[in-house]
């Protein structure tokens, strides 16, 4: 999959940070799916539902918005541009500390809060956004 994204940029709009879904996150479809497969098909839903996940959440910041997808059926579409967000915030249980994912949680001006689920490294890509945010904050600062 991973083609929402692409086929969504604006003229001159370039990728700098893509993040994934963490085939950990998806651990116990893919456990209980394996034992559950001898009946009647339940296990087989629960690998797909962990191959969806997988394939069809798409993170990425760009040099103008950070953009996410989730869902194949039912979409569902986060873009907010670079200079509306507040923060980013990381949200892992046990499992992701241990496994190294987690949700970044996109904070934008204004209220809207929006999580993205099962990111691997998602301290990675804070930092990267984080740093980013940075430099637009010091060039604003250099042409005022």
């Amino acid at each position: 999959m991973g083609n929402y994204i692409e086929s969504n940029l604006a003229r001159d709009e370039k990728i700098l940070e893509r993040a994934h879904v963490s085939w950990m996150s998806q651990i116990w479809y893919i456990i209980f799916g394996i034992l559950l497969l001898p009946i009647a098909g339940i296990g087989l839903i629960l690998i797909l539902i962990a191959i969806i996940n997988v394939w069809t959440t798409e993170l990425a910041i760009t040099n103008r918005r950070i953009i996410a997808k989730t869902g194949l059926i039912r979409r569902n579409t986060i873009e907010l541009k670079v200079n509306r967000v507040e923060s980013l915030g990381v949200d892992q249980g046990i499992l992701g500390r241990i496994f190294n994912f987690g949700s970044i949680v996109v904070k934008g001006t204004g209220g809207s809060n929006a999580p993205i689920p099962y990111i691997a490294k998602p301290l990675d890509f804070r930092k990267s956004v984080n740093h980013y945010l940075d430099e637009l904050d010091d060039k604003a600062v250099i042409d005022s």
